[in-house]
Order: C-alpha cells, then structure tokens, then sequence
C-alpha cells in the first residue's frame, strides 16, 4: 500500500493478493512491485544474452524472461541462469518438453499456457517439473492467441473470452494441486487490456503480471504503456509489470521504473523534475537534462532533483526537491539544498557541480541507510 497521511490524495490501496516466488523475487502480497523485460537475442548466443540480462539488471530489472523455442535454447539456458544476477523465466510455447528442459535448467519460472502445450498427461508432466525444481509459473493469455472455441463463442477477443481463458488455466494447475502462479491477460489494445485485468483481478487472488503487449516503438510503445499500465496501477492492480517496446529491453526497464516512481510506488535512483524550457530560460535546459540523465545513470539511491531555467517556478520546484538549480542569472544560477537556497554556481560549471552533490548526498543517503539495519 502505498500511504500519504499528509497528501492523502496520493494513496493507493492495492489489491491483496496471495504471494509466490520467482527465484528470490516475491511476487505478490506486500512485496514490491517488480519489474521485468525480454531479451531479444538469440538464446543459444550464451554471451550476447548474459549481457543483455546484466544490463538490464544494472538497470534495475528484478526479473528477466527469455525465449526457449528449441533444444539449443534450453541447453543454453543452464549456463545463463548460472550467471544471471537476476532470476530468469523461461518463455514457453506448444512444446512441453521445453518446459521440462528449461525447470531442469533452473528456470525461476515458466511463461506457459497450460492449455496449448498438449493433453492432461503433459501438462501434469510440466506441473511435476516445475515443482521438483522450484519453478513458479506465469499463465500468460493474450488477446491475438486466445482458444479457437472462445473466439467462436464470443465472436472476437473480449474482456469475457480473456478472462475465460485465464481462469481455465487456472483450474488446470489447481487441479494438479500446484498454487505456485501469477497470471497475466494481455493485449496491445488499452481499453481492452485493462478491462480485462480489472476483470481477472476481482476474480482471482493470485498474483497479478501486467503488460500491453506489442505496445510498439519507444515513443508510442511508452504512451500506451503508461496510460494501460499506470492506469491500473493507480488502482491497486499488478503486483509485477513488463513494458513491451520494439527497443533496446534496457528501455524498457527505464520506463516501467518511470511508470512505478510516478505513481510512487518504486523509488530507485534520482528522479529528475525539469522544465519544458521557453525563451526565459537562463541556461538550456534540454541539453543540461539529457547530460545529467546520463551522467546520473549510476545513482540507486532514490532522490530529487529539480532542474528549472528560471525563477517562475524554479524556487517552488526547489522546495519539494533534494537538490535544485534555478536558472535567472547573468550566466550563473541558483543551487538550493534541501529545499533552501545554498549558494550560485555558473552555468558552465552546473553539470559538473550537480553531479558532484548528488553522488556526495546518495553516500550520505546510504550510509544512514546502513547505519540504521
């Protein structure tokens, strides 16, 4: 639950959920949010997909799906898994023998659906798997692959047919007595992803994975993630989130942290607070944002920093923020420290100066963390 006694405003009360485990991720419950992406590599490339995964895990991933379409992938999926910072779920579809190579693999989770990968004696054999090796399983539904006798019942993919779909896998795990599962109804459509989820959320207690699938490029991809994802979220739905984009999976993992930050439910690394920018501005405020989102790509601890290019807003933003600077002068600018201000600083020297106060205040930050386990 995400609580604000002073802005209450700003509470989410989410949805309760029972709680799994993938790897050492809980999912579900009070446990954080977590966030995921997809490797685009091939599987079988050991190097190329390692270093995907540990930059996405530099990047703040807790989880990291990756294809297993053949024996190659699988087979390579061992040697991955070993050396993966983060647990890894194995992506599953139609052949269980995958499934079964990729538990034996040390998978932390399989993406299946129980109803396209064979009859009762396979589906018990995955099931069988998954739990003599500590898999947890995710039911991945998706409006553009739903059961052919759904589609004939309900005339296209439905919010019904979605959630249909969804609870039928559901039995069929239950019914093998395996409770070790998240859920997901995804599409690339927003009014009917999100449908769907506020469906199958007043309809199950099990974990809840949320993703817009195919969402597309970084731009439009970020957009219809943002509405279909922070939408839900701001009503207490989804306990682990993918973004969906046809970019680098790192971005993905930026802007699902964006997403959760926004909303206040994750707090990782600095958030910055800047302006648009206008003919006011006392410095470019474009360029000095883009450097400083770079230069500040290794900070982890959560803070505030607010970068606004002149004094019509920037002492307002400055009063909510951990670190500020404000534009106005002839060629030098404000800095403020907790609120107040603290001293000038040119504009040439800005970039190089924010750095420096930030990296010195997350220490700090850190340390008091430490000091108070």
């Amino acid at each position: 639950m995400s609580l604000n006694p002073i802005r209450p405003w700003r509470n989410i009360e989410r949805r309760k959920s029972r709680q799994i485990m993938v790897g050492n991720v809980p999912v579900g419950g009070d446990a954080p949010i977590s966030v995921q992406t997809m490797t685009n590599t091939i599987t079988s490339d050991v190097k190329g997909t390692l270093d995907q995964v540990i930059r996405s895990a530099n990047a703040g991933a807790d989880i990291v799906r990756i294809s297993t379409p053949d024996v190659e992938s699988t087979a390579a999926l061992r040697d991955i898994v070993r050396e993966s910072p983060v647990p890894i779920v194995a992506d599953i579809h139609f052949h269980y023998k995958r499934a079964i190579e990729a538990a034996e693999a040390g998978a932390a989770c399989l993406r299946i659906n129980p109803g396209n990968i064979g009859d009762a004696k396979r589906v018990a054999e995955v099931v069988r798997a998954a739990r003599d090796h500590g898999c947890s399983i995710r039911i991945g539904v998706n409006a553009g692959s739903l059961e052919r006798h759904l589609l004939e019942k309900y005339g296209e993919p439905c919010p019904d047919a979605m959630v249909e779909s969804g609870l039928d896998h559901i039995k069929i795990l239950q019914d093998h007595d395996f409770h070790e599962f998240k859920i997901s109804v995804k599409a690339s459509d927003v009014f009917l992803a999100a449908a769907a989820y506020q469906q199958l959320a007043a309809a199950t207690d099990a974990p809840i994975h949320l993703g817009i699938t195919e969402a597309g490029g970084l731009v439009s991809g970020t957009v219809k993630s943002a509405i279909g994802l922070g939408s839900l979220l701001w009503f207490g739905i989804g306990d682990t989130i993918r973004v969906s984009l046809s970019a680098d999976p790192v971005e993905e993992v930026k802007v699902g942290y964006e997403i959760l930050k926004s909303l206040g439910l994750r707090t990782r690394g600095v958030q910055i607070i800047s302006c648009p920018s206008c003919a006011r501005q006392g410095f470019d405020v474009i360029k000095t944002v883009e450097k400083l989102e770079q230069r500040l790509e290794h900070i982890k601890t959560p803070m505030s920093l607010s970068i606004i290019g002149c004094v019509v807003n920037g002492p307002g933003e400055a009063l909510m923020t951990d670190i500020g600077f404000t534009g106005g002068g002839a060629g030098s600018g404000m800095v403020y420290m907790a609120g107040k201000q603290s001293h000038k600083m040119s504009n040439e020297q800005m970039i190089d100066h924010i750095v420096e106060l930030v990296e010195a205040r997350a220490a700090e930050l850190a340390a008091a963390e430490k000091a108070a386990e």
